[in-house]
């Protein structure tokens, strides 16, 4: 955890002149309008932070890294004063130096500021899950509960049907919500499934498994689909990165339910792991361009797709992934493209 939280001010690369900068688009760039000192408060995050210096924010590690100024365990937290300076030509971001002096500080943890607002990712990383046709149809399904209930909640047992790990006593009860395909290819990507329940293995007779359900957000029911619940802890540390070039895609749809999408929307989108995705991979978001007619001619013109928000990766599957939009200067939709931000537009 402490990475989480460290400010971290990586060595930049070397810029001795303004054209130098200017001349490599590789080489990280300030805004314009860029502060010289910056006051942290609460609810920021280093990737708000770094979005008042940089003109690429998600490439904060770069501007993050060992900086002896700020005393062991290395976090910041709202109320400290970050300031610009500039150390053998390269761009430096530390500490006010009433920080400078090593002391005594005792702070609750959850205070810390994090690298990204976390509180919107815990629910998706732990209660979605995608599932290939083929592993959906082998994965444990719910017969009915005690007496012949098709229905079931907490304090209620259920019986289900199929190979149950025996080495996880904790199960998780989800339901297959909906069926991802790709909009280009046609592809089945997979099934997204949600959590409504968490049960326990109470006995085993064949594949056949009594489970008692210890907590419900919603009645379990009949197909319902059983899976161990993790026991590896659920990642909490992104550090951005550009996606890999070659990654083009699209967003298949929004986690909350919603049509238009907006910062902190959870998203999917249909490149995974079989693509090279992890997470922390960033990319940029490109508006569909409306088609219009020609005043002119009357013909019907479908005007060029623009850049309207920053997309990280959180959770990746095989053919799929999860991911958080980070920026957005215009609403977003499902269908909106995605490429790598070292990508020629």
């Amino acid at each position: 955890m402490k990475r989480l939280f460290g400010i971290c001010l990586a060595s930049w690369l070397a810029l001795s002149t303004p054209i130098q900068v200017q001349a490599r688009a590789d080489q990280i760039q300030l805004q314009e309008n860029h502060p010289q000192e910056y006051v942290v408060v609460k609810g920021d995050t280093l990737w708000d932070i770094s979005g008042h210096f940089l003109k690429k924010p998600w490439r904060w590690p770069e501007l993050w890294d060992v900086n002896p100024q700020i005393d062991d365990p290395h976090w910041i937290y709202p109320g400290d004063i970050l300031y610009l300076t500039w150390v053998n030509g390269q761009p430096k971001l530390r500490l006010k130096n009433d920080r400078m002096q090593p002391r005594a500080r005792v702070s609750k943890l959850d205070s810390a500021i994090p690298a990204i607002p976390l509180k919107d990712l815990f629910a998706f990383l732990s209660d979605n899950v995608v599932l290939d046709e083929e592993l959906l149809k082998k994965t444990p399904y719910v017969l009915g509960g005690r007496n012949e209930r098709i229905i079931a909640g907490a304090g209620d047992r259920i019986y289900a049907r199929g190979e149950i790990d025996q080495g996880h006593i904790a199960q998780n009860v989800y339901r297959p919500a909906k069926k991802y395909i790709d909009p280009s290819t046609k592809e089945l990507l997979g099934y997204e499934l949600l959590k409504v329940a968490e049960a326990r293995i109470s006995a085993l007779n064949g594949d056949i498994t009594s489970l008692e359900i210890i907590k419900s957000r919603e009645e379990v029911r009949v197909l319902d689909r059983v899976i161990p619940a993790p026991e590896a802890r659920i990642q909490s540390v992104f550090y951005p990165v550009a996606a890999p070039l070659e990654s083009r895609g699209q967003i298949l749809a929004v986690l909350r339910g919603v049509t238009k999408i907006g910062r902190y929307d959870a998203v999917t989108i249909n490149l995974g792991k079989r693509e090279g995705l992890k997470s922390g991979h960033v990319f940029k978001v490109f508006t569909r361009g409306e088609t219009i007619k020609d005043p002119l001619t009357k013909e019907k013109v479908t005007l060029p797709a623009e850049e309207a928000g920053t997309l990280m990766v959180f959770k990746t599957y095989d053919k799929v992934s999860y991911g958080l939009i980070m920026t957005a200067t215009n609403v977003l939709s499902i269908g909106d493209t995605i490429r790598s931000p070292d990508a020629d537009n």
